[in-house]
């Protein structure tokens, strides 16, 4: 997969399912080649207010796969369904 495809993970630096999520991500990241921003919906009242209970929640090309715990089926489809990662 190219460079240019990436997931977003929306959370908080002191949210424990944050941390779990990222660390299970870590091997399809490494798998299909994509990277991972991370952003503190803390440092910014808009993305608070949009996923205050709701982090972590992982986002795909503007479609959130999940929350709380990763669903590595719906991701693992995400990035292999994505041109790239054909």
């Amino acid at each position: 997969m190219s460079g240019m495809a990436s997931l977003t993970l929306y959370g908080r630096t002191w949210c424990h399912l944050c941390d779990d999520m990222r660390a299970a991500l870590e091997p399809l990241l490494v798998e299909f080649g994509v990277q991972l921003e991370v952003i503190d919906i803390d440092a910014d009242a808009s993305l608070e207010a949009r996923y205050n209970e709701w982090v972590p929640v992982l986002v795909f090309e503007g479609v959130e796969l999940c929350h709380y715990h990763l669903d590595e089926a719906r991701v693992r489809s995400a990035l292999a369904a994505h041109p790239a990662g054909r």
